[in-house]
């Protein structure tokens, strides 16, 4: 029996040695066709090994092309890999600001507690990046005397490559045993790190570690976009939390209710606390002693906290702010020692009702601390809280108006290569700068575009901004590679959000692709939309037709496709257009703007718009019932006429 406790053949010879005494000497060998058969066995286990590697390796690939959802994408590859490692489970990090944030998880670790962000500074990110490559670890079993101490703060981890040992914190490691912990580089920078791992301990082989690299390396281009749309989708959401804090309340304030404060007080604490995943502390001022600041925290109780309101904002000296906590601020470190969340931010809302309106926004310490966008998002919320909270509403919604041109609600058409554009914005309201109707040009990779217009159900305000956060969201969406009706039911979707206002709208989103001289369109409850055709002045309306966004949980939204050749005219407009009435109550309609467009397109596209708005204004003697939006697009280069960069 040998070592490993199996029987094996062997060969027996035992001759007597000329040596004192009787002694004899015994020589045992393995029979050669054991040996040989095992030797078999070993080949075929490790081709076996090396197939498998290799058709998870393919299939990885093969997953990743053409594929729209970046979301499901990396859940599948994540799966395939653990599946072709034979290993517990996979993770994935993304690069943020100050470390590493966890975005994916493989099945065999959804249940259990891995580390949700990794800072830069003392993680295995570090190790990695001094590396360069796949690092093999494995976490040792802790010593007798580290189990005497009773909690472990800290894990020695053994580099198998180099052999090489260091501490960990034990809030930045997953609970596996074995790892291979892999870089992905886009250009000079580290953008994500996959952790495949097994939760025993398991040989970590050279050849897995650099399938690792291979695997990585040819993620790094998804990675990057996905990290762009990422942020872009974050960004909508913020911003569509900070639309609904707004919508609500104007609500509460035009309901006049008797608690205005102590509302919109809730409202925002359930907002902050839903959009940042993060605990939301009441701080008020003593009435007593102006200069202590009282907090309700979460596991310390009722505390005075140890400087003033103006200590904390000494350089931010605004009516409202919002001042970052860091764990080395004198504020996160007395949070710290009080056991709680150390780091966030201070949102301080200013005087209304008579009373200074703060609060805490608290992360604990092993999650990722707020960034660039959380901050801006907190700093919009109260710029946004104190308008509609001070003055009369009309006063708040100019202040809002004002706040919107600024910060890009306004229209625009972005510059694509190989397309003209020009669009009109008339409002039915000579006093509102913007309203419920809206387009945008967005300029995509690989002579792509994508042409969105929309009109928004209701006035002023509440138009404004949901026609703001459609834009940011379809915007978000674009980038993402998909087909307009996908975009347009996930924005159904989104629009659901705002049921308590019965929100919906009418939408043409349309992707071009001007290589191949395609126009692929959703046209959710619009107007269809108007092809002129260069080379027989004919006009093609868009007619494959789908359902209002935002009425309805379950609608139908179908994609239509028009060929585009050099010279074609895309005409989009709202329905303001065509339902523009005459004095004698008759409709402009489509007959009329059909008219329109063949009297005026041969005198040239440049000026085109304003002249069909001339057509309007003397139809209805400038009197216009509704808001008039109006877009159109020549394809100038499409197919082998574009230009080669």
């Amino acid at each position: 029996m040998a070592s490993d406790g199996h029987l094996h053949e062997v060969v027996v010879r035992c001759d007597r040695v000329s040596a004192p005494g009787q002694t004899y000497l015994l020589v045992a060998t393995t029979a050669a066709a054991a040996a040989s058969e095992r030797e078999h066995d070993r080949l075929v286990d490790e081709l076996s090994r090396a197939n498998h590697r290799l058709s998870g390796t393919l299939k990885i690939v093969l997953d990743t092309i053409d594929s729209e959802d970046v979301s499901a994408l990396f859940d599948n590859v994540l799966q395939e890999i653990s599946e072709t490692l034979e290993a517990t489970g996979t993770l994935l990090y993304l690069a943020d600001r100050d470390g590493y944030r966890l975005w994916g998880v493989s099945q065999g670790l959804q249940k259990v507690h891995a580390p949700r962000f990794l800072p830069y500074g003392g993680s295995a990110g570090k190790w990695v990046s001094q590396a360069g490559g796949t690092l093999m670890l494995r976490v040792m079993e802790p010593t007798v005397e580290e189990l005497r101490r009773g909690h472990l703060s800290s894990r020695l981890v053994l580099d198998e490559g180099t052999r090489q040992t260091r501490r960990l914190p034990v809030s930045q490691l997953p609970p596996l045993t074995s790892m291979l912990v892999s870089p992905v580089w886009f250009s000079d920078h580290m953008i994500a790190l996959i952790n495949v791992g097994w939760d025993k301990t398991h040989q970590l082989r050279r050849d897995d570690a650099r399938l690792l690299d291979a695997v990585g390396h040819y993620l790094s281009v998804q990675l990057a976009g996905a990290l762009t749309t990422l942020r872009q989708q974050r960004g909508a959401e913020l911003e569509s939390a900070v639309a609904q804090v707004h919508l609500v309340l104007l609500n509460i304030v035009a309901q006049g209710s008797e608690d205005i404060p102590g509302e919109a007080e809730r409202q925002i604490f359930s907002a902050v606390s839903s959009a940042l995943s993060a605990d939301v502390v009441p701080v008020r001022e003593n009435p007593y002693q102006h200069e202590t600041v009282v907090a309700s925290l979460p596991h310390a109780g009722e505390r005075a906290l140890p400087m003033s309101i103006d200590q904390l904002e000494v350089s931010h000296p605004l009516d409202v702010s919002v001042v970052p906590i860091g764990v080395s601020d004198e504020l996160g470190a007395w949070l710290g020692q009080m056991g709680e969340a150390a780091q966030g931010a201070f949102v301080d809302f200013g005087m209304f009702a008579g009373q200074r309106r703060c609060l805490l926004v608290l992360r604990p310490l092993e999650e990722e601390p707020l960034d660039d966008m959380e901050l801006q998002f907190l700093q919009s919320l109260v710029e946004d809280v104190r308008d509609v909270t001070h003055g009369a509403e009309a006063s708040a919604h100019d202040r809002y108006i004002s706040q919107a041109l600024q910060t890009g609600m306004r229209n625009e058409l972005q510059q694509v290569d190989g397309i003209t554009s020009q669009g009109v914005y008339s409002s039915a309201t000579k006093a509102a700068f913007v309203g419920g109707d809206f387009y945008d040009l967005i300029c995509l990779p690989e002579h792509r575009g994508c042409i969105i217009m929309g009109d928004v159900s209701g006035k002023g305000v509440e138009a404004a901004s949901v026609s703001a956060a459609v834009k940011t969201a379809l915007g978000a969406y674009s980038w993402e590679g998909l087909r307009p009706a996908r975009m347009v039911r996930l924005l159904n979707e989104f629009l659901l959000g705002f049921s308590r206002l019965e929100t919906f709208a009418t939408l043409f989103v349309g992707i071009i692709d001007l290589e191949s001289g395609k126009l692929t369109y959703c046209s959710a409850g619009h107007p269809p939309a108007i092809m002129v055709r260069a080379k027989t002045g004919d006009l093609a309306m868009l007619d494959v037709q789908s359902g209002v966004v935002g009425a309805f949980k379950d609608m139908d939204y179908r994609n239509g496709q028009a060929k585009v050749s050099p010279g074609d005219v895309l005409m989009l407009y709202t329905d303001g257009t065509t339902e523009a009435r005459a004095a004698d109550g008759s409709f402009f309609g489509e007959e009329g703007l059909r008219d329109a467009l063949v009297e005026e397109l041969p005198r040239g596209f440049s000026g085109l718009l304003d002249r069909l708005l001339t057509h309007l204004d003397d139809f209805t003697g400038r009197n216009l019932d509704d808001d008039v939006a109006m877009v159109a697009l020549r394809f100038d280069e499409v197919g082998k006429s574009l230009s080669k960069e």
